[in-house]
Order: C-alpha cells, then sequence, then structure tokens
C-alpha cells in the first residue's frame, strides 16, 4: 500500500498538480487499498488541523501581512541601511539584515520576501546590481523567516514531533545567526571582488533618526519573543499579540493602513493559510495511513542497521532532505518525516531540538533550489524576470547554506547552548 501511495505522489508531481492536493490524493488511493474507515480518515485530517499550536500560523501570516501594508518593513530597511549601507556593497548587506529583523516576526519566508524584496530589490537593481543577483540574494535572505523565530515549520515540527516550541524557538536563534552573519560576510567578499556598491551609502539616514523613525517596529520582536521566554504568553498566543500591535502601529501611529486595506490584507492571509492547513490536513491523513501500514518502524530500524553512527546518520539524512526539499513543500515534508525521523534521532544520541533546527535548515534550502522552490518563485515575481535566469547568480547561495547547513549539523552546541541557559538543562 504505501508503495502505491508514494507512487501516487510522485505521479502527481510529475503532473505538477499542487502538493496538497497530490499527497491528498495518495492518501485517497491508500484508503481504497487499505480498506480503511472513511470516517475515520475524515476524523485523522480535522485532528491533524485541530491543534491549539496551529492557531499561530494564520496570527503570524497576518502580522506579516499588516508589517508589509504598514509601514514597518521600509522603517527596517531604513535602520538596517544605517548600520551596514556604509560599506562596500552594504545595499545586500541591508537586504540580509533586515530579513533578520523581519524574521523575528514574521515567521514566514514567503512573507519575508515580498514585503523586504519589493523595496529593496529595486533599490539594488538602481545603484547597478544585476538583476539576477537581486532576486537571488532576497530569495536567501527570506528564508531566515523560517529560520529565526517564530517559525512556522518549527511550530510544525514541534507539533508533529511532540517537541516543545518554546525550546525551538530558543534554540533558532544560534543557526539563525549563524547563516545571516555568513551570508553577510559572502555579500561583502563578493562585491568587493565585482567592485559592486561602493556608493551604497548614498542618501542613508543617520543611526539615531533610522532607530527613532524604526523605534515602534523594533519594539514589536522584543515585546513577542520577550513575552514568550518571559512567560507572559505562549508561542500561540504570542502571535495574536503579534497581529495587535502591527495593527495599531499601522493605524493609528504610522497612519499607513486605510479601511479598505483590511480587507485586501485578510484575503492575502486568509488564503495563506487555508493553503498551508489544507497541506496538513492531507498531511495528516497521510501520516496516519503510513504509520498504520507500519512503514515509521521499518524505516527506522533500516536507518538504525545502515547508519550505524550518529554523523552517518545526519549525513544521510541531511542529502535525503536536501532532495526531498527540492520537490516538497516544507510544510508537508515536516508533518510526514518528523514523526519518522524524530524518533530515530533520539535513538541516536541526537537531541530532538538540534535535530528539528537541522530539518528546518535543510529543508528551507529547498525554498531556493528548482523546480518547486517557493522563495524563487516569489522573487521573480518582484524583480519580473524568469527563474532560469536567476541560476547562475544563485549557486554561490546555495553553496553557502550548505556550508551552514554542515556547522548547524555537527556542531549541536550552536543549536543547543542558549536552549540549555534558558531552560536551565
Amino acid at each position: 500500500m504505501s508503495v502505491v501511495m508514494l507512487c501516487t505522489m510522485v505521479l502527481c508531481f510529475a503532473l505538477t498538480i499542487s502538493v496538497a492536493v497530490s499527497i491528498g490524493l495518495s492518501a485517497i488511493v491508500g484508503i481504497q487499498i487499505g480498506n480503511a474507515n472513511m470516517l475515520i480518515s475524515v476524523k485523522e485530517m480535522f485532528n491533524s488541523i485541530n491543534k491549539f499550536p496551529l492557531a499561530a500560523i494564520p496570527f503570524f501570516i497576518l502580522a506579516g501581512n499588516i508589517m508589509e501594508t504598514g509601514g514597518i518593513s521600509r522603517r527596517l530597511v531604513e535602520f538596517a541601511k544605517s548600520i551596514v549601507g556604509g560599506v562596500q556593497g552594504g545595499l545586500p548587506m541591508t537586504c540580509v539584515l533586515t530579513c533578520m529583523i523581519f524574521a523575528a516576526v514574521s515567521g514566514s519566508s514567503v512573507a519575508t520576501t515580498f514585503a523586504i524584496g519589493t523595496i529593496l530589490i529595486p533599490a539594488l537593481i538602481k545603484h547597478g546590481y544585476p538583476t539576477t543577483y537581486a532576486a537571488s540574494l532576497q530569495a536567501t535572505s527570506a528564508e531566515l523567516g523560517v529560520i529565526i523565530p517564530p517559525s512556522i515549520p518549527m511550530i510544525l515540527y514541534g507539533v508533529s514531533a511532540e517537541v516543545s516550541i518554546g525550546e525551538l524557538f530558543i534554540a533558532g536563534f544560534g543557526p539563525g545567526l549563524f547563516i545571516g552573519a555568513a551570508l553577510m560576510f559572502w555579500v561583502w567578499v563578493y562585491c568587493k571582488y565585482k567592485r559592486w556598491g561602493k556608493n551604497d551609502g548614498e542618501g542613508r539616514l543617520s543611526f539615531g533618526k533610522a532607530s527613532w523613525q524604526a523605534g515602534w517596529a523594533l519594539m514589536m520582536p522584543v515585546i513577542i519573543l520577550g513575552g514568550i521566554y518571559g512567560g507572559v504568553f505562549t508561542p500561540t498566543e504570542a502571535s495574536a499579540v503579534a497581529v495587535f500591535y502591527a495593527l495599531i502601529v499601522g493605524t493609528l501611529i504610522y497612519r499607513e493602513i486605510k479601511l479598505k486595506d483590511l480587507a485586501m490584507i485578510m484575503r492575502k492571509s486568509v488564503l495563506s493559510s487555508a493553503v498551508i492547513m489544507f497541506i496538513i490536513a492531507n498531511a495528516g491523513l497521510f501520516a496516519f495511513l503510513i504509520t498504520r501500514a507500519g512503514v515509521p518502524e521499518a524505516i527506522g530500524h533500516w536507518l538504525q542497521d545502515v547508519l550505524k553512527s550518529p554523523a552517518y546518520f545526519l549525513l544521510g539524512v541531511n542529502a535525503a532532505l536536501f532532495l526531498i526539499g527540492m520537490f516538497i513543500e516544507t510544510s508537508a515534508a515536516i508533518i510526514v518525516l518528523a514523526p519518522i525521523l524524530a524518533p530515530v534521532a533520539v535513538h541516536f544520541g541526537i537531541d530532538p531540538v538540534h535535530f528539528g533546527l537541522v530539518m528546518v535548515v535543510n529543508l528551507a534550502l529547498g525554498m531556493i533550489t528548482p523546480p518547486f522552490g517557493v522563495n524563487l518563485f516569489a522573487a521573480c515575481t518582484v524583480a519580473r524576470i524568469s527563474l532560469d535566469r536567476m541560476i547562475k547568480d544563485l549557486v554561490p547561495f546555495v553553496l553557502v547554506i550548505l556550508v551552514c547547513l554542515m556547522v548547524v549539523s555537527y556542531v549541536p552546541a550552536l543549536s543547543l547552548t542558549l536552549r540549555d541557559l534558558v531552560y536551565a538543562k
């Protein structure tokens, strides 16, 4: 049954059917072959999305859309530019730094791509950077939207693998800051080599003025993350606070959101949330059927027999996830694979929080790798170019993230040190 389900899903992908529908169709095939009770199947789909932590997803998406429309993104760009814009290659570095700050409240890489890309991709092109480079840089930098907490994939991993979402969030800071710093260093070196961006500092605000203008925007991650780790509210409650704060700042303080904008913001947020929830429901049913068929146990035993050490296990899993991430949407991959792989990781002595970060960073790579990288399509839309033109400029960024992935995988202290300090482990 499981083989037929997998073949059905691969066939659907080959026919360019959407991820959610592909998983759903393969699950229906499994129901028919396995004579599963349809009522139980519907119940499993409902149970997959009827979980309190998942309520954070639509709220974080809504908060990101409010920030994009309410002028918060633009002020964060000016703030980041005041810090790094004065050096050669300062504008691309501004792109990375802004995505790091925006990631601390959005939880979504696609939202980060649109919110920051609509401002910085035209600015990069205006300063003489190739359009393909600007789009590749933005797509890669937006990855930080799912690595730096709060993160929607971390929420999904926490729910699927039964791991503390709070611990995942605090552990995500180490890899997120490390990858952001690595990208900024590479951008600086590459711009030096290409002799780009010698005049990037023109027209930037002073640090004091930019900080004053972005003050309300900068308070948002402080309130959200401070509230979570201060025990004031849970990550799910924090998502609702993020929406409330962004709405107040955008409508009453910056006054850039009009009443007519709210319908558009809600529509975008509902559509994005519905897509993710539909994927979660179908992936939950798929996971239920393969679990019933004993596939996770079989894979677990096989991995333990073939990969004899934690190092080989991480290498094998990273190779598999890299290929899977090219074709399967991150949310679906985490929901299906986390319950299978996390117990095996624990068997090898790997902390489930550390393994969760490895999964998230690896699958985030899928967002910038053809043929189905969602960040690539978003960046191409903003830059108005075709995907094939980006490949040459994209390769160095993928290699940088791959190197960072190896560091995250084999240096667990990068993920766990802050977690252990905060949670006194």
